[in-house]
């Protein structure tokens, strides 16, 4: 995806995947493709649309170059590379992608973190910090020292953005489920008992812990994976979240405009609105060809605006621009979401013999006070209602039966309430 397709309308920050650390606390900055022709065309078009662009280091299986790279003989030249590399280059701060992070790396994770922190605030301007955060520890791990590790560093950081996909896999005692569900439904593993993954559950813990709301960030998927290849009793052939096999299926990811082109048809969507998620249910002859297609739809996009803003939060985190593009084409997810920012927009009034109806624009999952006043000096506002979006949004119409009894009335929707 070119630099020069970006809608900097839409973003706030874009961070540039991706400098790799190698053990001995250097950087490969071409894992990625990450030239420095291309950093300063980036960059220029986001500097010049007033929005800030972020070096990303590491990436999906980076622990062990982390691991060498963050040891106590290596910090030192490590931090000093990053920030070089930010600097020469123009960018405005640094993310930090180490994946994963289990307890063993805490202490490592924590003094890269202060040490670079220190470094960057050295800078004349300042300069961001960021992490990408998993949704839940590595498998095995303490959740109470996963959470409580982000929440002693988040005076360290501008912003932690929670990677709340990838939350399902084939694995030993599970059954088929959502890539990124906002909630689990009350739904349980069989094997264990335990609730299944959502993200609900992770900022539950992430707050719990200590962090602050506004630093946190959800993250959106623009991508999904196709499961099949299930065998065995009690299935043949997965087309359905929560369903378990004996043979473990198969799992391959596909970005979103390969879902929407191959896979998608009307008939095969789902919405699991215990789950809030989007599936596509695909059979096939041979039912080991069946497929459950977990992904991130425009509605899903919003539903995650709304839920940020009704926990406060400081925003949402796209992985990644790219997977939405096609030269030449609209970007649904991105339009989803920039509709979603701008949401509920500008207010109607209608006059239906002597009432008044207020209408507006909802989200999924949105949650909106009506307010109204006689006085636009007022300092207070009275509350007409408040609604609560359980389906997929659209126009709402808020009725006003004791308007006729002013002569002036005015009104504004505050989201949250």
């Amino acid at each position: 995806m070119p630099a020069s397709q970006l809608d900097f309308g839409v973003l706030t920050h874009v961070i540039h995947f991706a400098a790799t650390p190698n053990a001995n606390g250097t950087l490969n900055s071409s894992a990625h493709g990450l030239t420095a022709a291309y950093s300063a065309d980036l960059i220029s078009r986001a500097h010049a649309a007033g929005r800030k662009v972020l070096i990303c280091v590491g990436g999906g299986g980076t622990q062990a170059g982390f691991q060498g790279a963050a040891s106590s003989g290596n910090r030192s030249t490590f931090i000093n590379n990053i920030t070089n590399l930010m600097a020469s280059r123009g960018y405005d701060g640094v993310d930090i992608d180490w994946e994963p992070v289990p307890t063993s790396d805490a202490a490592s994770f924590t003094n890269l973190i202060i040490g670079l922190r220190t470094a960057l605030n050295g800078f004349p301007q300042p300069k961001l910090l960021t992490v990408a955060a998993g949704a839940y520890p590595p498998f095995g791990d303490s959740p109470t020292a996963h959470y409580l590790m982000y929440a002693a560093l988040q005076s360290q950081l501008d912003q932690i953005n929670v990677m709340t996909y990838d939350m399902a896999g084939p694995y030993p005692g599970w059954v088929t489920w959502f890539n990124s569900p906002m909630f689990d439904g009350g739904y349980r593993f069989p094997s264990t008992g335990g609730l299944l993954p959502s993200i609900n559950a992770a900022f539950d813990n992430f707050l719990t812990a200590g962090v602050a709301a506004h630093k946190l960030g959800i993250g959106i998927a623009f991508y999904g994976y196709a499961w099949t290849g299930a065998s065995g009793a009690p299935t043949v052939g997965v087309v359905l979240p929560r369903q378990s096999w004996t043979v473990a299926p198969t799992m391959t990811a596909y970005r979103y405009r390969t879902i929407m082109d191959t896979y998608y048809q009307s008939n095969r969507y789902h919405w699991d609105a215990n789950a809030q998620a989007a599936y596509l249910s695909i059979t096939n002859a041979n039912p080991t060809n069946h497929i459950f297609l977990s992904y991130d739809d425009p509605r899903t996009c919003q539903t995650k605006v709304s839920y940020a803003r009704n926990r406060g939060l400081g925003g949402v985190m796209i992985w990644a621009l790219g997977q939405d593009y096609t030269s030449g084409q609209p970007e649904p997810l991105l339009q989803a979401i920039q509709y979603a920012l701008t949401t509920p927009g500008s207010l109607t009034i209608q006059r239906p013999n002597q009432g008044i109806n207020v209408g507006f624009a909802s989200l999924p999952l949105g949650s909106y006070r009506v307010q109204w006043s006689s006085n636009l000096a007022a300092v207070s506002w009275n509350t007409l209602t408040v609604t609560n979006v359980s389906g997929p949004g659209g126009w709402l119409q808020i009725p006003d039966p004791n308007a006729a009894t002013q002569m002036h009335r005015f009104y504004r929707v505050q989201t949250p309430p």
